[in-house]
């Protein structure tokens, strides 16, 4: 299909994150579920995306890739946009049976459908479904050319006010202070810090080096198929309490993403247990805990999210930092069973501070083809994705309409697991993302990671007893 030229603006080059993102094999959505404590009102989510999200370069210009029948250098070129044709409300049975699985089925077909090139990259779908959590939700898609997963939900976030008072941004909780400290002994530990910095930093590229060049992780059960993007994706979500987490993260005076991280690698642990247990021989079991295997996990490499500047952003004129800005590291997955479920708390702790402290950027430069070779060397020789976005504080609405709950994923990359946990208010929501050739019973591994939650707070107070008798 030609591409209509409507420029309105001068055109823009495409960064080399969206470039790498667009090639041929590598397109990559961002998929985002919010769930309504009301009907869903279609007029009114055109009106407020005519007035805010349209008004963001990127959501009103079309991607030219460069390759194909557009050869040339890849460019972003404005349009107009008639946003009613990005906004899509499906016919659907108000009676239908398990509303649950049909929004499942919904998510992943729409994941699957290809996306017109001639327009802007995104969509919402707006479904009158009552679920188990909302009265109604809303299904957004956004290829990952116009923005990391964080950088969208932030601009998502920008959209949206607190119900307690309308015109109010949402409000995150705030990261807390060191204490003040003497000069010299913060001195000192800044210098350490940046001698540790410069140990694990090198460690670190040394290990990444190696792992390129080595061999895939060495799981059948649970490693995607070879250069599988476009795999048959199933997502599901569950929500889970927030205070939950907290109560193991003050038990073991920890944090709460060790606490997820813990959880997630004590289900994946079980998960994979059973299965060899169910297709393997006794022998193989024994070598289970010598299984390498690997995660990616992703962080904002901004210094902040200021959701204020991005609304300004999208009332036009104004400038804002974005794009893909995101770091990545590479961390090992303990499979090996445990008797004390906190252990696999302790290792997430281990293995994150060591690997925090090196949020290094590999694809950072080279040309598109060694890029694409590279991301697909490291994506697709690990096991799984994981991520954890923190969310509002105070219940928010979009457009009007108040949210239940937000959860988040991605689409088109090869690893056969992909794990984001939302927060939201009260709440975590887990979101799992599978290849169902690989795991074709994604709701149990889910299940197994919330008992060891389960687990983990039931023996939370005894753990406290014992420190304080210590």
């Amino acid at each position: 299909m030609a591409i209509e030229r409507q420029v309105t603006e001068a055109e823009e080059p495409v960064s080399p994150f969206a470039r790498l993102f667009s090639l041929p094999g590598l397109d990559v959505f961002n998929i985002v579920t919010i769930g309504c404590k009301t009907e869903g009102n279609a007029s009114t989510i055109v009106e407020g995306i005519k007035n805010t999200l349209i008004n963001h370069p990127r959501f009103s210009s079309i991607l030219v890739t460069g390759h194909g029948e557009h050869k040339g250098k890849a460019r972003w070129i404005p349009t107009k946009i008639n946003v009613e044709e990005h906004v899509i409300v499906p016919d659907i049975d108000p009676n239908i049976e398990n509303p649950d699985e049909f929004l499942e089925d919904y998510t992943s077909n729409m994941a699957l459908s290809p996306m017109d090139m001639s327009k802007p990259l995104w969509e919402f779908h707006l479904l009158k479904l009552k679920t188990s959590h909302a009265e109604a939700v809303t299904v957004a898609r956004f290829h990952h050319s116009l923005g990391d997963g964080m950088s969208l939900m932030s601009l998502l976030l920008a959209c949206t006010r607190k119900t307690c008072d309308p015109e109010a941004f949402p409000t995150f909780v705030a990261p807390k202070k060191n204490k003040a400290k003497n000069v010299c002994f913060s001195l000192v530990a800044w210098l350490w810090f940046i001698v540790r910095l410069m140990f694990h930093t090198c460690v670190e590229v040394i290990k990444s080096i190696v792992f390129i060049c080595r061999a895939s992780d060495t799981s059948a059960h649970i490693m995607g198929k070879p250069g599988a993007t476009l795999s048959a994706n199933k997502f599901i979500h569950r929500i889970i309490s927030l205070d939950d987490v907290k109560m193991v993260k003050n038990a073991m005076n920890m944090t709460v993403n060790d606490v997820l991280f813990g959880m997630v690698q004590a289900g994946l642990s079980r998960y994979l247990n059973q299965r060899y247990d169910l297709e393997t021989s006794s022998k193989s079991r024994k070598n289970l805990h010598n299984i390498g295997l690997h995660g990616v996990v992703f962080f904002n490499l901004r210094p902040n999210r200021n959701i204020e500047d991005l609304a300004k952003m999208m009332a036009k004129g104004s400038k804002c930092r974005w794009g893909n800005s995101i770091g990545y590291v590479l961390i090992p997955l303990g499979m090996k069973p445990q008797d004390d479920v906190f252990e696999y708390v302790r290792q997430a702790k281990t293995i994150m501070d060591v690997c925090v402290s090196d949020r290094h950027r590999w694809m950072c430069g080279g040309g598109k083809q060694g890029l694409k070779t590279l991301v697909k060397r490291i994506f697709g020789s690990t096991t799984m994705i994981f991520s954890n976005v923190v969310g509002p504080d105070e219940e928010i609405s979009f457009f009007g309409h108040r949210i239940a709950y937000i959860a988040a994923s991605t689409f088109g990359v090869p690893q056969a697991l992909n794990i984001c946990i939302q927060s939201y208010v009260d709440k975590l929501i887990i979101n799992i993302g599978v290849d169902v050739d690989v795991i074709p019973d994604p709701h149990h591994l889910c299940d197994l990671i919330i008992e060891a939650l389960r687990m983990m707070n039931s023996a939370a107070p005894k753990k406290v007893f014992h420190a304080s008798k210590v």
